[in-house]
């Protein structure tokens, strides 16, 4: 998606790009890169693959025109079903995503990319996502939801995207 700039105000263009996975359009057919999942990466307990990862993908969408990537996804999986598991860099351990999203940010905008955190916190499944209520209790969301995102606010993240649940 992309935002129109407000000269007058001297804010930019905001050309956004989907997601975690690479970079997709129909302007560039047969260059996107299949990067592995934000799992694939979780499950190597590595920071610096993680950091390599998002600084490839920052690259790839630098190039393409894109000045904000919409990942990394951050979700704690709790839902084994839930259709973004694969998506989500943290897998079932927050202290995991916690510890390897500072290096994901870093990577993507150290390229001039703005990465987005998404889907923030208890975007636990995809069917009826929209009607679904996610409500939790607090000492869970501290525990378990809110430390990959943490993580990301306090390693600069330059912005976060919502979730589509009811509550």
């Amino acid at each position: 998606g992309n935002v129109c700039p407000i000269d007058r105000l001297g804010v930019p263009s905001i050309k956004m790009n989907d997601g975690p996975q690479g970079f997709r359009d129909n302007l560039h057919p047969g260059s996107t890169t299949g990067w592995p999942c934000g799992l694939a990466i979780g499950a190597t307990f590595d920071a610096e693959a993680a950091f390599k990862w998002g600084a490839a993908m920052g690259v790839e969408f630098f190039g393409k025109g894109a000045n904000v990537q919409l990942g990394p996804g951050l979700n704690v999986a709790r839902v084994p079903r839930n259709g973004r598991n694969f998506e989500y860099l943290s897998g079932e351990d927050p202290f995991l995503g916690a510890t390897l999203v500072p290096a994901v940010v870093h990577g993507i905008q150290n390229q001039s990319v703005i990465a987005n955190a998404k889907h923030w916190v208890n975007n636990n499944q995809e069917t009826d996502r929209t009607t679904i209520s996610e409500i939790v209790d607090e000492r869970t969301q501290f525990e378990m939801y809110y430390p990959p995102f943490q993580a990301a606010v306090d390693a600069g993240i330059g912005s976060l995207l919502c979730r589509y649940n009811k509550n």
